[in-house]
């Protein structure tokens, strides 16, 4: 079942002489349950796209499909929420908000919404990330590899249609990494989670059931790795 379209997007930074086409012409579409890697030199595009498929930058044109919902035909309210309960973002750099603990980072987008939090669904999510023990602490009291896990918790509590994570290990060390790709991929499988990964790492390209190779803002290469 495809649960991301996307058609013929664009993106250009700046006018005239100066102007900068980062996105040319992209259009693909990803089934529930993939787990994708999109990988390109520095510079290529590939995280100009992870932010135009997770609602976070406009495009100049074509359009982004998550469950048939045209999302830049939405207003920016709209948008906001419709990130918020479909998308789940990870990034390089865990973007928590330092003054709150763990189980409140984890359940913000929630809290946001003003719903209750599914207690079955967090303890399932917690206990998968081995974080049981460290709900009431701040995230300047855990390890970089702690945190990330907070940061894919969070990313994971609203059921999103797609979890995207942004160099999710380039922060980490080599052992910190393994963890943290293998978490990913276990909720990939667990829970049909749809996944695509930007990344440098050969290794945790390989891993995925596609390859995605971004070049000069176009597609270069869309391999299936594992059917």
């Amino acid at each position: 079942m495809e649960i991301l379209r996307i058609e013929h997007l664009s993106k250009i930074y700046g006018k005239g002489e100066t102007a900068v086409k980062a996105l040319d012409d992209v259009s693909f579409s990803v089934n529930k349950g993939e787990f994708i890697a999109i990988i390109g030199p520095s510079g290529s595009g590939k995280s100009t796209l992870l932010h135009m498929l997770g609602g976070v930058d406009i495009p100049t044109g074509g359009k982004v499909f998550v469950n048939n919902t045209d999302i830049y035909g939405l207003d920016e309210t709209q948008l906001a929420i419709f990130r918020r309960r479909q998308i789940g973002l990870i990034y390089q750099f865990y973007n928590l908000i330092p003054v709150l603990t763990v189980e409140e980072n984890i359940t913000l987008p929630m809290l946001l919404d003003g719903h209750k939090v599914d207690k079955k669904h967090f303890a399932d999510i917690v206990r998968t990330l081995g974080l049981e023990d460290r709900l009431n602490y701040l995230p300047n009291q855990l390890s970089g590899g702690q945190q990330q896990r907070v940061s894919i918790g969070r990313a994971l509590i609203n059921n999103p249609a797609l979890m995207l994570a942004d160099e999710p290990t380039g922060n980490l060390d080599s052992n910190n990494s393994s963890e943290i790709i293998d978490l990913m991929k276990l909720f990939n499988k667990t829970y049909n989670q749809t996944l695509i990964v930007i990344t440098h790492d050969e290794r945790i390209a390989l891993q995925a059931d596609r390859v995605i190779s971004i070049e000069d803002g176009r597609i270069a290469k869309d391999e299936v790795i594992r059917p």
